[in-house]
């Protein structure tokens, strides 16, 4: 099935869900990358000067590779172009919604833009675990951005770029983060509670604490490593020196090192009774790792922000996942088991009006979501919790 659109990439999103779930598709990936290059070779009357492709589906590589091959196969079989015919530029995205794979081409010569859409029908997915949901409850909004969020005793401590807030029964505080330098973009940062103290660990600047009122901070700025928790199995300390990704030095629990590819985040989990590590890299993969930091695999079905659980309802351990995306649309997050390699789905997903731009363990059976709402603009905080059924 081919849609035709006539607009700017802000639709893009919405296009996506729009597909009616029982409306004709192409036969398969091949079939949707050879309509597509027929539409752009009808409405382009020069060759593309560029393809942009990116995949934000659970299928991996070589499926992306293989309707790039399609594509672009076809369009050699088209006689030759006017060379001199305003440019041509072509943006692909693979994509899906709850039926359909996507194809979806942005084309664009001179002031003249369209965007088709070819689907294909998918099988269905694997069901999450029967009577297994996550529970989301709103803690904390504002519109600052929201780093991450902690629970003291009977209060919410709250990690935004220019302070620290503390809320309990009496109010709140605050307490001024100053930066020598610029933040970096998209800029990450991380709580840590230790009995009533607390560590936030920010690019290029660690500062400390007492959890309670009144409240007051001292920040250092330096490389210090950040301690990941995953649940209450596992502590990895990683780089992240003034950026928004870890820089692949790890330190593990044994206090052995590792150098791996930078990440984003990391999780922990149980494999045949042992402990692994899960690792959102910066390339769109979830790359796998035994205990000692040897690849094991990795999979393509994942966002950047993933968070480790002790088990609930009989699973041995879950890691919390988004879902790929580029920021500019609504996210959901969804609680996975990993066997032998392979994800599978134990619940089914958590939406938000808007990205999810931090996740964090938040005890051996929460995690903290924060979301950035497209709508009103504002950030908030949840606490999603794996809640077994009867």
């Amino acid at each position: 099935m081919i849609a035709v659109v006539k607009g700017c990439h802000a639709v893009l999103s919405a296009l996506l869900f729009l597909i009616p779930p029982a409306a004709r598709a192409a036969d398969d990936l091949g079939g949707a990358a050879r309509e597509l290059a027929r539409k752009t070779s009808v409405f382009g009357k020069a060759d593309p000067t560029a393809i942009a492709w990116r995949n934000i589906s659970s299928l991996g590589p070589a499926e992306l590779a293989k309707a790039r091959a399609v594509f672009e196969s076809v369009l050699q079989e088209i006689p030759a172009r006017n060379a001199a015919a305003p440019p041509l530029t072509v943006r692909i995205t693979l994509s899906q919604n709850p039926t359909q794979y996507l194809l979806v081409e942005e084309a664009q010569s001179a002031d003249e833009r369209q965007v088709w859409i070819a689907a294909w029908k998918r099988a269905a997915p694997r069901s999450a675990a029967p009577g297994i949901g996550l529970e989301s409850k709103l803690v904390y909004q504002q519109d600052e951005p929201i780093l991450d969020v902690a629970f003291p005793a009977d209060a919410v401590l709250v990690l935004s770029p220019s302070r620290v807030l503390l809320q309990d029964r009496t109010g709140a505080q605050s307490a001024a983060i100053a930066s020598s330098k610029p933040w970096p973009r998209d800029l990450r940062g991380h709580l840590r509670l230790t009995g009533n103290t607390f560590q936030a660990f920010l690019p290029g600047m660690t500062c400390a604490g007492a959890a309670a009122a009144p409240l007051h901070i001292e920040c250092h700025a330096g490389d210090a490593p950040w301690v990941l928790e995953s649940g209450s199995r596992a502590i990895l300390l990683a780089g992240l020196p003034d950026r928004n990704f870890f820089d692949g030095r790890v330190v593990l629990q044994t206090g052995q090192r590792k150098t791996v590819a930078p990440f984003y985040t990391a999780a922990a989990f149980e494999d045949q009774g042992r402990t692994a590590w899960v690792l959102a890299l910066l390339d769109g993969r979830a790359q796998i790792f035994d205990s000692a930091f040897d690849p094991q695999g990795s999979f393509t079905l994942w966002g950047s922000d993933i968070a480790g659980l002790d088990g609930r309802c009989g699973a041995a351990s879950l890691v919390i996942a988004t879902r790929p995306g580029d920021g500019s649309e609504p996210d959901a997050v969804q609680a996975f088991t990993i066997s032998n390699g392979t994800p599978a789905p134990l619940t089914a997903p958590v939406t938000f009006a808007g990205p999810v731009t931090a996740l964090w363990p938040a005890g051996p059976s929460s995690v903290v979501a924060v979301a950035h709402d497209l709508t009103t603009g504002k950030y908030a905080a949840y606490v999603l919790t794996v809640i077994c059924g009867s």
